[in-house]
């Protein structure tokens, strides 16, 4: 049992229910006294949650990430969703008998390929994130990186060789690095009752469509937005030690020295080195989150419990607020 109380060891855990009638005043009130603390730290504050994995395929896991986000929203915390979708474009181009290959971890997308990249991440599985959110009782909003000319992007033609960790030329087709964000479409959404849900696809300068990896579109936007917390949604439990123990916090110097010696390694090291950037850019912290467990991303932001390896400021409650709670 983790401390949040939910078995994070198999990737399917099962629902929990929203019905609280059998749950006492008391134990209603102490639940409440925990969240305002947290909910005054967060207040109007940007969360940008990439959601992605197993969370994604499993309806109960779809539904309550849904209701997380909308008590966010309705909380005064401005939540931007950004989805990935890697098993759903596999699907569809194994139904059109597309080949697709994958080089130093990015799907290689030639002109096919990125059109049916397009039409799954920006169509159906923004779509469906959106509706899931509606059908919840909140305001969603599907766009992608294309729109408002919110992520311009250059494609990707040379990358660090894993072994030499030299740059080496690679031809992977119409996948791209963000260059520059322009916020302005989020801005406008977040500041009404709508909730943005965004398909990482973006343009470079010529107008030519861009694949973009989740976590590094979710990454620049956070660090471009300042927000407070950037939270990657995993199929697992976080960074462990050697021993298999969850780290649950960590420094940017903390992580620099578990990649030093080992116990960072594969590819772990990449996500954890966005993450140190990303901190590095002003975002207070990053957390990769175990999104097997049921309504993680509130358990995260409105209880000190935490349900991943948060690198960057800790969880605990800074002492103006924690007097509060």
């Amino acid at each position: 049992m983790t401390k949040a109380g939910f078995n994070t060891s198999e990737p399917t855990v099962p629902a929990v229910s929203s019905d609280l009638s059998d749950i006492s005043a008391h134990t209603k009130a102490h639940i409440l006294a925990e969240a305002l603390p947290h909910m005054i730290r967060y207040d109007e504050e940007t969360v940008v949650i990439k959601f992605g994995g197993h969370a994604m395929g499993d309806q109960a896991l779809a539904d309550a990430f849904a209701k997380d986000v909308i008590y966010l929203k309705q909380s005064g915390i401005n939540p931007v969703v950004v989805h990935g979708g890697g098993p759903q474009i596999a699907e569809m181009l194994r139904k059109l008998q597309i080949h697709s290959e994958f080089r130093h971890g990015l799907r290689v997308t030639d002109k096919p390929t990125v059109e049916i990249v397009e039409m799954v991440l920006a169509g159906k599985i923004n779509k469906e994130i959106v509706s899931a959110i509606n059908r919840q009782g909140g305001k969603a909003v599907g766009i992608s990186g294309k729109d408002g000319n919110l992520m311009l992007a250059r494609q990707i033609t040379e990358m660090p060789d894993p072994e030499s960790n030299l740059m080496q030329a690679v031809d992977i087709g119409y996948v791209g690095d963000p260059v520059e964000v322009n916020p302005h479409i989020i801005d406008v959404i977040s500041k009404s009752d709508l909730i943005p849900v965004v398909a990482p696809i973006g343009l470079d300068r010529d107008g030519q469509t861009l694949n973009i990896n989740a976590d590094t579109f979710a990454s620049a936007l956070a660090a471009r937005m300042k927000a407070k917390r950037l939270l990657l949604l995993t199929d697992v439990k976080g960074v462990l030690d050697k021993d298999g123990v969850l780290l649950e916090e960590l420094s940017i110097e903390d992580a620099r020295g578990l990649i030093r010696d080992g116990t960072i390694s594969g590819g772990m090291i990449p996500k954890i080195e966005g993450c140190i950037e990303v901190v590095e850019a002003g975002v207070e912290a990053v957390v990769i989150i175990d999104g097997r467990v049921p309504h993680c991303v509130l358990l995260e932001l409105l209880t000190e419990h935490g349900v991943g390896t948060l690198l960057g400021t800790a969880r605990k409650l800074p002492s103006n607020l924690a007097k509060s709670g």
